[in-house]
């Protein structure tokens, strides 16, 4: 912190926690408290019990939360393939070129998930490409989403990359192929674990363009929030809320594990 005086430091922390606690963590707080809550009627829950997990324990929850998983993991591998290739043969390329590419896949983030989803809804619904009431229509949704943020982070770690790596192992008589796998790839990481990660944590919450494309049989979590919120559930709506945030919590911080190993190899 680029503040050298004790006041002048305090002062900054009290304008962080006097920001950051409502803002950010009294509504998380307040969702944790919901989840826990057999009434509430005044400032604080009462009644409280675990009677809200037991029932997503033994419901379709742990279903949607598995829907979420694999779907979130599947749009995050092919993500993270088509963003990374799209950076590396994006360095080649020139300028005007690249912005090209840039606008392309910045596109899907520039304009509201429910118009990407309705995309897909038009251009799957008939043959030879007929995905519409397909699993495979909700993870393309999700990938096309979040590639743009795998793509932005390969090309900032690219543009950040020594290239004295890469032409001392060129001068040694490498081929590309073998620069790229063994020496480019290794060195790039760090920011591939951590484009995996931001990609998993915004496909398990990915919602609007969801719903208008997920078939009866794969229901990822959030639709399922909604669905118990919008009938008037909103405890159990908290609690299948804090299931799909810790176990979107513990395979960042899984991942968190294995960018840092990268990072010091």
């Amino acid at each position: 912190m680029l503040v050298h005086s004790a006041a002048a430091r305090r002062l900054v922390w009290a304008v962080f926690f006097l920001l950051f606690v409502p803002v950010f963590a009294l509504p998380l707080l307040v969702v944790v408290a919901a989840s826990f809550a057999g009434g509430w009627s005044g400032a604080l829950p009462s009644g409280l019990t675990l009677t809200h997990y037991r029932d997503i324990a033994t419901g379709d929850a742990l279903t949607a939360l598995t829907t979420s998983v694999l779907t979130a993991l599947a749009a995050s591998l092919a993500a993270l393939t088509a963003g990374t290739w799209a950076a590396l043969a994006a360095e080649k390329l020139g300028r005007r070129s690249r912005r090209v590419l840039d606008a392309l896949f910045l596109l899907p983030v520039a304009v509201p998930s429910v118009v990407v989803g309705l995309a897909l809804l038009v251009a799957f619904s008939q043959p030879p490409f007929l995905l519409n009431g397909t699993p495979q229509i909700v993870i393309i949704a999700h990938t096309v989403l979040v590639t743009a943020f795998a793509y932005q982070s390969v090309t900032a770690a690219l543009a950040r990359l020594d290239p004295a790596y890469e032409q001392s192992a060129a001068g040694l008589g490498a081929r590309p192929g073998y620069v790229l796998w063994r020496v480019k790839l290794p060195l790039l990481l760090p920011s591939l674990t951590a484009a995996a990660g931001l990609c998993f944590a915004l496909s398990m919450g990915e919602l609007s363009a969801t719903m208008m494309l997920y078939p009866p049989d794969w229901m990822p979590l959030p639709v399922q929030i909604f669905a118990a919120t919008d009938r008037g559930a909103l405890f159990i709506g908290a609690a299948l809320a804090v299931a799909l945030m810790a176990t979107t919590l513990l395979v960042l911080l899984g991942v968190s594990r294995v960018r840092t190993r990268a990072a010091h190899r």
